[in-house]
């Protein structure tokens, strides 16, 4: 039900309105009544009406001065002016206002009902587009952290950074011009129970500081966090000032909410995806520094052999680099295992749901909208994982289906097409000699 006020000094008028609207349009509105322009723009205030009929001639402030006052406050509300008078500069003016419809007294009942209708019409296009909006929304936020984690995954293990990793950074709006790597390394012997729980905590932390950045899940106690140096930053060392102070939040986060000591390793500034994985290895050498948790390291710092500051005894070298290396091989079998279950899990999920509708007429982006992926990716992820194109993968089960219903059933060639997805009994002929290499009539006299 919508909300309408219907603003005029005339009590009759207000209530001849109100009953002509109450028969044409039947549970419609809520109706509240103004009598002058000063408890116009206090009940519009209060009740937020969706549409607002306004006299132009009342006592105190005016018509148009009320209206004007309201706009600012409720943008979005439809208005109407309503006079006994038709004056040129009343039109000019309210139009300036925004205002949709102009009625002069005494307005037919036809024509009051016909605004009315178009307005509401209006409103509920308005109400279906937020909704669409929204949903796209919610979508796109489900799909998010999905594509980070994936270009976050090709900067992590990636051999060979391919264009894929391009189009993702465009997509998410992450430029590869220059950035570093952060690794949030979690302590050895600490108890992770809830791993969403921490991913989530540590993005929704990052995203909140307002940097362009990427965030992977939680992989084998470690995540990272791939942070773009804007062009316009300051000087080299105003950065490494930053991104400490970055660093340091997280570990007080991590300690604060989670009470878990994190090490915080920071690689150097690269450029491009390759430059950025360059970066994600100083910072996971970086993380492993310091015995104790809670502490930042930059990676730049530990090549500054010059200030001593972090020179340790060459045996203790040795032993903390084997410690490293095991660590970073550890980490990128996890981060594999970790890549190749999430897309696996997804494309079973995309797999049953076209097994599911493969009779249907389904298109690949129906799918990857069901698995909540870009069409583009998934159409890629797809063809690497299943060996076979989206569209192979679909034709197959619909050919396998046939085979079998006209190995098994009575039913014409016209209805097994039908049955299994196709619309054109000759198109569906050529698709299944290429596939089988006969015909179906050829097929079926086979079987028999």
């Amino acid at each position: 039900m919508y909300r309408l006020m219907i603003a005029d000094d005339e009590a009759l008028e207000r209530e001849g309105l109100e009953w002509i609207i109450r028969r044409a349009m039947p549970d419609t509105f809520r109706v509240v009544h103004a009598e002058n322009g000063r408890r116009a723009i206090e009940l519009a205030e209060e009740h937020r009406p969706h549409i607002i009929l306004m006299d132009v001639n009342m006592p105190g402030i005016q018509g148009l001065a009320a209206l004007r006052e309201i706009k600012e406050r409720l943008p979005h509300a439809k208005l109407v002016v309503v006079t006994a008078y038709d004056y040129f500069a009343y039109a000019k003016e309210a139009l300036s206002l925004g205002v949709k419809e102009y009625i002069v007294k005494p307005a037919k009942r036809e024509q009051i009902v016909r605004i009315l209708q178009q307005l509401v019409e209006e409103l509920e296009r308005e109400k279906r587009k937020r909704t669409e909006e929204l949903e796209l929304r919610d979508k796109m936020s489900q799909q998010l952290p999905l594509m980070e984690n994936e270009l976050a995954l090709m900067f992590m293990v990636d051999q060979v950074l391919d264009a894929g990793a391009g189009q993702l950074s465009e997509w998410l709006g992450f430029p590869l011009d220059q950035g570093c790597a952060m690794v949030v390394a979690f302590p050895e012997l600490a108890f992770i129970p809830d791993k969403k729980k921490i991913y989530d905590l540590i993005r929704s932390f990052v995203k909140a500081q307002g940097e362009p950045c990427i965030v992977s899940s939680l992989i084998d106690r470690h995540m990272a966090i791939f942070v773009r140096k804007k062009p316009e930053e300051a000087s080299e060392a105003a950065w490494k000032d930053k991104i400490r102070r970055f660093g340091e939040k997280l570990c007080e986060l991590t300690e604060r909410q989670l009470e878990l000591a994190v090490s915080v390793g920071i690689g150097s500034v690269h450029k491009e995806a390759a430059g950025l994985r360059t970066s994600y290895f100083e910072a996971v050498f970086a993380s492993t520094y310091f015995e104790q948790g809670g502490k930042v390291c930059l990676f730049d710092e530990l090549k500054e052999d010059k200030a001593g500051v972090l020179q340790e005894p060459e045996a203790r070298s040795a032993r903390r680099e084997t410690a490293r290396q095991s660590y970073v091989i550890s980490a990128l079998q996890r981060i594999r295992e970790e890549r190749e279950r999430q897309t696996v899990t997804v494309l079973d999920k995309a797999k049953c749901y076209i097994q599911e509708r493969f009779a249907e007429e389904l298109s690949l982006e129906e799918v990857a909208d069901y698995v909540h992926l870009n069409p583009h990716y998934f159409s890629k992820i797809f063809k690497q994982q299943v060996g076979e194109t989206f569209i192979d993968f679909v034709t197959n089960l619909r050919i396998g289906r046939a085979k079998e219903l006209m190995a098994s059933t009575d039913l014409s060639l016209k209805e097994v097409c039908f049955e299994v997805g196709y619309r054109d009994p000759n198109y569906f002929s050529r698709v299944f000699k290429k596939v089988t290499g006969v015909t179906p009539t050829d097929y079926r006299g086979q079987t028999k």
